[in-house]
């Protein structure tokens, strides 16, 4: 199913989301100069799109590694995508599996067998 998972996340949203990151662990809340305007770029031409669940945690995989912040961006785009799939009316145990995949996803730091089953899922609804 192809829905617009990210529209109500707005890049000030993510900017907001990175600084309370921040905040609470004593780091520097600042936009990189090399990634931040791009990242920032491809945020606001995609996030309104209609993609399926899995091209929504790609997107939040890339806007990760282009590191527009100095600190927590895989935590920054992770949240989002956690967030996401705690909308879906899932039962506990299975939205607890789905929102560490997707944390995992957006990291990078998925194995293959997470990938193929969050793609999946994500294909099935």
């Amino acid at each position: 199913m192809k829905r617009s998972w990210l529209a109500d996340y707005s890049w000030a949203f993510i900017t907001a989301q990175n600084a309370m990151l921040c905040m609470a662990k004593n780091a520097l809340h600042k936009p990189t100069s090399d990634g931040h305007a791009a990242t920032q770029a491809l945020w606001e031409s995609r996030h309104r799109e209609s993609m399926s669940l899995n091209e929504a945690a790609d997107l939040c995989r890339r806007c990760h590694r282009m590191a527009p912040f100095c600190f927590y961006n895989g935590n920054t785009f992770a949240a989002v995508m956690r967030d996401v799939v705690s909308s879906l009316s899932l039962p506990a145990d299975q939205g607890f599996i789905l929102r560490s995949l997707a944390g995992h996803i957006v990291a990078g730091v998925a194995t293959e067998e997470e990938v193929r089953a969050f793609r999946e899922f994500s294909d099935g609804l």
